[in-house]
């Protein structure tokens, strides 16, 4: 599984095509799967650009997004950029009039597993984010919703091209228990060499805007599209090796 993460945290001063709008994130959606994602991951964003949970911008980008891919599955944040109070999420769940496929639960932010509950309440499938340098692999596998996720996020938070792959391979061993599938991924200089990773070891993978702006020749992508062109290229004689 190839996921398209579409803009992330950022800010689109820190990218040109950085989509915020639901027109926007419609487009990114569709030429992403277009290029070959099977799976999108998305920030719903208020004009401004900032992260919302509000249950109208949800159902309008939902919409957008679905109208654009109507056969791939999508995903949003439920991240503490959106509200820092766990509370606050969980009413703006509950208060959704349109559902994602899936959410994303930062498992070592404080209210992980109500958010996570509210989500699973709803019928709405969880991607527990682990994130390395944190206790969050010791909360999951302690956590009686571990075997409840869709899938494990293990994201890398080292953004060095040397070092993250070592800081990944540590995070896999450290989640070698869980019995759900896991998705690799990293950041920055580190995103490229932790896909290679994740391809290797036969993980699903990510890549777009959220991750990383380059490509793996150091050109700053188009946009997620392009990204997921190159991942695509690059997956391949790995695969077969």
């Amino acid at each position: 599984m190839l996921q398209a993460c579409l803009n992330g945290s950022r800010s689109p001063r820190e990218h040109h095509h950085l989509p915020v709008r639901p027109e926007e994130l419609a487009k990114a959606a569709a030429d992403s799967t277009a290029a070959g994602a099977t799976d999108l991951h998305l920030h719903p964003k208020a004009p401004d650009g900032t992260n919302s949970l509000d249950p109208h911008l949800v159902a309008a980008t939902l919409r957008a997004v679905r109208a654009a891919a109507p056969t791939t599955p999508v995903g949003i944040t439920t991240n503490a950029w959106t509200a820092p109070d766990a509370r606050t999420r969980t009413t703006a769940i509950r208060a959704w009039t349109v559902l994602p496929d899936h959410a994303t639960v930062t498992w070592h932010q404080p209210g992980a597993e109500d958010i996570t509950r509210a989500l699973l309440d709803r019928g709405i499938a969880v991607e527990a984010v682990l994130h390395s340098g944190t206790d969050a692999d010791e909360q999951f596998l302690r956590s009686p919703l571990r075997h409840h996720v869709l899938r494990v996020h293990a994201r890398v938070t080292d953004r060095t091209a040397r070092g993250a792959p070592r800081t990944a391979e540590a995070l896999l061993e450290r989640l070698r228990p869980a019995t759900v599938p896991v998705l690799l991924h990293g950041q920055a200089a580190g995103a490229w060499p932790v896909f290679d990773l994740a391809t290797r070891r036969g993980l699903d993978t990510r890549i777009g805007l959220e991750d990383t702006l380059q490509l793996p020749d150091g050109q700053i992508a188009a946009d997620t599209a392009e990204l997921v062109t190159a991942a695509l290229n690059r997956a391949r004689p790995q695969q077969h090796t």
